[in-house]
């Protein structure tokens, strides 16, 4: 997949509006992971306005959801003061969502956002599975491109589509239903899908694949898989070629319902497999079972690796993949 290269444009002196993910908490590796696309840009001496979204806010503005507290963070990463909604050589602009034009994708919000700058990048990776303004609607209006990461976790993603060590096996779990469907969706494209977290509830009695698909049993407080279940997940683990990591198996947060995810995630990391892990979850796990270095790669997006292994592509990689009509009015 070929995609146009921020180290291909250029940036000097010029103004580039940089779309980060920003909807961060304690743990703010998704940021530091945008280090080497800022770098170049302050090195360039381009003036890099920072944009990004945090919560749902839905269309209103909401205090504790403001982006400013972020303006620490990002003075430490870049080593340079970072300026909140004012004017400077790095800006941030507040929260994308505080405007409902974000989310439902609207050309004028848009075109507003386009009229900030000459250039656009998308180093926002982990949301670019969202139809979303900031995502699909900018780059329509400025020439675009993607950031060093965003190249990184296409190239490193699509291994496992193009070319991967047989057997594939993708294990997905979490709390949120809608990963049934794409637990589904990717039994169709890889050899087996192993099911945990909360998603058994959700299937309910009935496999759709049982050739494809292994759903985990859950304990009786349905609060980890049982240890059954976990043998059986390790058997497949040491059968694979490639292992795709998306979501811990229980509560691993606390000890008693941590069993499950400790055995499996250290059944992955043993195993001599193409490893890839994905998920701010997953990722806290895997730093507290120092697993992290065990990986060959570890995306920045749980929901967004899972949908570009599924369908080959986003939203976002789509935009950045066509040609700009540059007839907005700069501000």
């Amino acid at each position: 997949m070929v995609l146009p290269k921020l180290s291909e444009e250029k940036v000097k002196g010029k103004s580039v509006l940089l779309r980060l993910d920003l909807d961060v908490g304690i743990d703010t590796s998704r940021i530091e992971s945008a280090k080497e696309t800022l770098n170049f840009l302050v090195e360039n001496s381009a003036k890099t306005i920072i944009i990004g979204h945090k919560g749902r806010p839905n269309g209103v503005k909401v205090d504790n959801l403001s982006l400013e507290g972020l303006i620490p963070v990002l003075s430490k990463l870049i080593g340079k003061e970072v300026i909140f909604e004012g004017e400077g050589e790095v800006v941030l602009k507040e929260n994308l969502r505080f405007d409902p034009g974000e989310e439902t994708n609207d050309e004028n919000f848009a075109k507003k956002l386009a009229g900030l700058a000459d250039i656009y990048v998308n180093e926002a990776f982990a949301v670019s599975h969202r139809a979303h303004a900031s995502i699909v609607g900018v780059p329509k209006y400025l020439p675009h491109a993607a950031g060093f990461r965003f190249i990184e976790e296409v190239a490193n993603l699509s291994k496992i589509i193009e070319s991967p060590k047989r057997p594939v096996i993708v294990l997905i779990s979490g709390i949120k239903e809608d990963k049934v469907e794409m637990a589904k969706e990717l039994a169709e494209k890889v050899d087996k899908v192993l099911v945990g977290g909360k998603l058994p509830k959700y299937f309910g009695d009935v496999n759709p694949n049982p050739k494809k698909i292994i759903i985990g049993d859950l304990t009786f407080d349905g609060a980890d898989i049982t240890l059954d279940s976990a043998q059986r997940f390790k058997a497949e683990i040491a059968k694979a070629g490639t292992i795709v990591l998306a979501g811990v198996l229980g509560k691993y947060e606390e000890e008693d319902y941590r069993q499950g995810t400790k055995e499996v995630f250290r059944a992955v990391s043993q195993a001599s497999a193409y490893k890839v892990a994905g998920g701010g979850d997953t990722e806290a796990a895997l730093t507290m079972l120092d697993l992290t270095k065990k990986f060959d790669w570890i995306s920045v997006g749980g929901g967004a690796m899972l949908e570009f292994l599924a369908s080959g592509t986003l939203p976002g990689i789509e935009a950045l993949k066509k040609r700009a009509n540059i007839n907005v009015e700069r501000r």
